[in-house]
Formats: C-alpha cells, structure tokens, sequence
C-alpha cells in the first residue's frame, strides 16, 4: 500500500503537465500498480469477504429480536362492535442461542476465511500480474527504441552510400545498376525506419495506458545491462546440477508464495470442509431461548408484563437420509477433484518453472553469443565501409555488410530483452518484488551454504 500511495503522488504530478520526465522501471511499475482497476477490484473483493466472514461469526452469536404488534376488531360473534374497545397491542423481547448443529457453524466459518484467504491469493497473483505488463510495457518501449536507433543508423549509411554511387555514377565508375540497387537500398531502410517509428509509438501509447501516463514528453531510463554480466555468465554457462539446484530452490518458494498453488491447496481443503459439513446434515439441531419478556395492553384488561428466563430446547433431526447419502457422494467426489486439479497445478507450475528456467539460461547464452556477433559484425563493416570509400567494394557488399550489421544488433537487443522478460516470469512464480533479490540468487554459484543462507533470509522477509 505504501508503494502505491507513493505512486499515486508520482502519478498526480505528472497529470500536472511537467517538462520531460524521465520514468524508471520501478517507477513504471508503481504507476501500473496505482492505475490498475482489476486490483482495485480484488481491494473491494477483499472487504466483501471480509465481511461475509463477520457475518459468518455474527451467526454463532445469540440472536436478539424484538417484536410489535396491534390490532382492533370490528366483528365479533357476527355483531359490530366499536373498535376502540377491541384494542390491543404489545411487544416481546427475546435472545435465543443454537446450542448443537454437528459443529457446521464453525466449519461453515473455516470455509468463510478460506475462501478471504483465497481471495488475497488472487489479488496478490493479478499483482504480480500487473508487474509483468508494466514490465514487458516498458521493455518493449525499450527496444523499439532501440530498433528505432539501428534502423536511423541504417538508414544514414544508405544515405551516404547513395550519394557516393550518385558521384562514381556521373563519373562513370560504376554501371547504372549498381546506382540503382544504391538507391532501392536507400528506399528499403527509409520505409524500415519509418515502420520502425510507427512500432515506437505504438508501443509508448501501450505503455502509457497501462501506466496511465499522460505526459507527452517522458522518457523511459535505459537499463544498466552491466549489473546482469556475472548473471549472464553464470547462466550462459551453468551445469545441470547447478540447474538442478535452482530448481528445487525456486520450487521451495513457489511452494511457499505461488498463489496458483496456494489457491489449488485452499481448493482442496475447502472441498474437504464441504464433506464435512455435508456429513454433519445428518446430526440434530438444537437452539435454546435464553432470555424472553413482553408487555401487553388491551382495552379490556389494561396493562399486563410477561417475562421469563430459561432454556427451551427446540431441535430437529433430518430423516431423508438417501438426500443427504447423494449429497455427501456429491462431496467426495468433490473432494476428488480438487486433489486432482492440486496435482495437475503442481505439474503445471512445475513445468512453468523449468521453461522459465531453461529460457533464461537460453536468453543468457543468447546474449553473449550476440554480444560478440555484434562486435564483429562492427569490425566487419567498418572494414568494407573503408574498402567501398577507396572502390575496392561493390554496393552489394556495402548492402550486405549493413545488413548483416543491423541484424546483429537487432539480435542482441531481442536477446537481451527476452531474458529480461524470462526473469519477470522467475520472479513471479516465485513472488519476488524484488529484483536484486532475484538477481543474488541467480548470482551465487557453487557456494550452496551461501546458497541456502540467502533464501531462507529472502524467505524470512
């Protein structure tokens, strides 16, 4: 609550109409966070349940009742009579408390805090939810961005590869087709560079939905890759025990905080509750009058008081046993059910987690593989560039060289924000808000007493 009241101060100022404004991850997501009407919607949710459950315990309470009555008769023994004379009224006051129900007045109150329990689990999974689209929202700024900047480059150097073809042309140092794939080169990256644009803005117009940000001018703070180069290594490289170690520790937490899991296991027990409870059909009910008194007046006879105290046993007991035997097989099959869908998210999940896994591994190799492609690559073109400035390189070599060039760079930009994305997914199976946190588990390497000591710390805070 703390993150989004403070997003809220961030979001009202930026609604005031500031000069640029220069918007980080975190701050993304907290404005994500403050505009979201699905947690807004859990918020209410949440109360409601709230207060079925107080009703729930309201009910296990004695109940109070009063009572009021008149009456005034025209008619009596078929004669008229004056009303005024028939007068009556009077009021009662009484407290009557269920004694024995079979104890579903309390298994009815367990299934009530269940089921506020299982609503905090989906409010706190559309949170993280919401994360995630703050988090690919900005990403995704982030890179068309970057695409933007290649395909400018791109587009520059076909520009001046033009206008060096238009030169050795006129001068007649290269044939009329080689100024021609020039000038369709310079019209390909144009066109690329303006689908690059509209892409750009496409996505800022997301991202600022998402954030409810209406500020024209903001900018979105690039992200520091270098605190990611010992995670990149480190996964890029990593053994399978050393994989298989992350995963049973990643599992011991999305044991712990996974709301999917927790609302499987709070399914299963709540079916285990509604058997019991159907079974205690079966058990008489007995309420009791604890405390009652009234008061009376008629025109006959004046006023007249009535009170007592005591226990009046009232109770009841079901005889249609074959309807209660159908709804407590009813109930165990139920119970069945829920402890199948308990396995099945437990695999699930499970899957979930070794893809999550395995693609960030993936990502990582991916991103150091293209870092060096791309310097390379950069070598490669500034060698033809310099050969194609002295005529010892066509225009197709120079085409291919740039080609080549963007595409390296387009690579390492994807490579690089998909393994971003890949630890937004780690971290919300595991219900982590906290990516530093994330990144010194990912970090530790061999050092498994490290290891532990560090998730249990996460664990405990």
């Amino acid at each position: 609550m703390k993150k989004v009241i403070f997003a809220i101060v961030l979001f009202s100022l930026l609604k005031t109409g500031l000069s640029a404004e220069i918007i980080s991850l975190s701050e993304a997501r907290l404005f994500a966070l403050a505009s979201s009407r699905s947690l807004a919607k859990y918020e209410l949710d949440i109360k409601r349940s709230l207060l079925e459950e107080r009703d729930q315990l309201f009910n296990m309470l004695p109940s109070i009742s009063a009572e009021y009555n008149a009456s005034m008769d025209y008619l009596k023994n078929w004669e008229f009579v004056n009303p005024v004379d028939t007068f009556s009224t009077g009021a009662s006051f009484s407290i009557t408390q269920i004694i024995f129900q079979g104890g579903k007045s309390f298994i009815q109150k367990a299934l009530r805090e269940i089921a506020t329990e299982s609503t905090r689990k989906d409010a706190l999974a559309e949170y993280f939810n919401v994360l995630d689209a703050a988090d690919n929202a900005y990403y995704a700024v982030l890179e068309a961005a970057a695409a933007l900047e290649a395909e400018s480059s791109s587009l520059q150097t076909a520009v001046l590869s033009l206008s060096i073809a238009e030169v050795r042309h006129a001068s007649g140092m290269i044939t009329y087709g080689d100024y021609l794939r020039a000038l369709a080169e310079k019209e390909n990256r144009e066109n690329s560079y303006n689908n690059a644009r509209r892409n750009l803005s496409l996505v800022t117009t997301r991202f600022k939905t998402l954030t409810g940000i209406n500020n024209n001018d903001i900018q979105l703070a690039p992200v520091d890759f270098s605190i990611y180069d010992e995670v990149l290594v480190f996964l890029a490289g990593i053994g399978d025990d050393q994989a298989d170690f992350l995963f049973a520790e990643f599992w011991n937490l999305i044991e712990l905080n996974n709301p999917a899991l927790s609302r499987a296991a709070f399914n299963n027990e709540r079916a285990e509750l509604n058997l019991t409870n159907t079974k205690r059909d079966m058990s008489p009910t007995i309420s009791a009058s604890l405390f009652s008194t009234g008061i009376n007046y008629s025109a006959e006879s004046g006023f007249r008081s009535v009170s007592s105290g005591g226990i009046t046993i009232r109770g009841s007991i079901p005889l249609d046993f074959w309807v209660i035997a159908n709804r407590i097989e009813r109930s165990s099959l139920a119970r069945e059910t829920a402890a199948i869908d308990y396995a099945n998210t437990q695999i699930n999940l499970q899957t979930e987690l070794r893809s999550a896994l395995l693609e960030a591994f993936s990502q990582a190799g991916s991103v150091l593989s293209s870092r060096r492609t791309l310097e390379y690559t950069e070598k490669h073109f500034e060698f033809v560039m310099e050969r194609y400035r002295l005529l010892q390189s066509s225009v197709s070599e120079m085409q291919e060289a740039s080609s080549l060039l963007i595409t390296s760079r387009n690579n390492l930009t994807r490579a690089a924000y998909s393994f971003l994305r890949s630890l937004s997914k780690l971290r919300s199976l595991a219900t982590l808000d906290d990516a530093d946190r994330l990144i010194d588990i990912l970090s530790v390497r061999t050092d498994r007493d490290a290891y532990t000591r560090t998730l249990r710390t996460l664990i405990e805070n």
